[in-house]
């Protein structure tokens, strides 16, 4: 269950990203709404996340998925650019992210 918690906040927090960029520094109501709303479900999922998984598993897959999927997002709907920087930074996130989960014996909670 807490993956499945981890899962719907961490695409709380992109549609609440996407939304942030759309606010227009809040001057638009719906998107700073959906903001707001975003935000408010991704810390209340992670929050029932932590009940049951370690903080630095959930906070390693938190912000590594998030930043991919936020990245593909803006670079899908937003225009965002990527240079071959920024895809092998993201690909040593992600592989930061799987070595822990997978090997690391020292995360607790």
């Amino acid at each position: 269950m807490a993956y499945l918690y981890l899962a719907i906040a961490i695409v709380a927090e992109v549609i609440g990203t996407t939304a942030l960029k759309l606010s227009d520094g809040f001057t638009r109501p719906l998107a700073s709404v959906v903001t707001a709303l975003g935000y408010g479900i991704a810390f209340f999922c992670l929050s029932l996340t932590l009940r049951t998984m370690p903080t630095g598993v959930a906070y390693a897959i938190w912000s590594g998925v998030g930043l991919v999927l936020i990245t593909t997002v803006a670079w899908l709907f937003q225009g965002q650019k990527l240079d071959i920087a920024a895809l092998i930074g993201m690909a040593l996130i992600v592989a930061g992210v799987a070595v822990l989960n997978l090997f690391s014996t020292s995360i607790s909670s």
